[in-house]
């Protein structure tokens, strides 16, 4: 069996330093706000992965993208890394969305629950991440992954701690 021609992707990203600084003078709403504007440079991992950054609000964050060849796995559907790190970045933000000036996370657990086959013909899917808890040590967030009908393909958990920036 002859491989056939392989294929190339190309995409540029901003220097994720230089968000660093600008969020520590920010809250976690108003940097994400300023990501957005395209004041700030989104999370290079967001270019890598063609994710886009969809609905943005206190407490409520999502994330879309159309499942693509470059996303697969070996069995010729959308790595679960992929899902993973598109659920991750909707709870991230989401928490994100609600620290005041001077406040970080860091993911403690993580749990995704896989529930339906993503794949190239799945269409646009978007991940939407809502607190369950927030505390002041600790943050408890969840996120789904569904299609424009509403359909689910994955769900996921994340326990955050929160620390001050330094």
């Amino acid at each position: 069996m002859e491989l056939t021609k392989q294929r190339e992707r190309a995409y540029s990203w901003g220097n994720p330093l230089e968000g660093v600084e600008l969020s520590k003078d920010l809250s976690g709403l108003e940097y994400l706000l300023a990501i957005k504007r395209g004041e700030a440079p989104a999370s290079p991992l967001i270019n890598t992965l063609d994710f886009s950054l969809g609905e943005l609000e206190e407490g409520r964050v999502s994330f879309y993208f159309e499942p693509q060849e470059f996303h697969y796995n070996p069995n010729g559907s959308v790595h679960g890394g992929v899902i993973t790190a598109i659920l991750d970045s909707a709870m991230g933000c989401t928490l994100h969305s609600l620290l005041p000036k001077g406040t970080v996370y860091t993911t403690l657990e993580l749990k995704i629950n896989f529930l339906k086959m993503v794949h190239a013909k799945s269409g646009v899917l978007t991940a939407t991440g809502k607190m369950i808890h927030l505390g002041n040590k600790t943050a408890l967030v969840e996120a789904e992954l569904t299609d424009s009908e509403g359909k689910k393909y994955a769900y996921g958990v994340s326990t955050c701690m929160l620390l001050k920036n330094e």
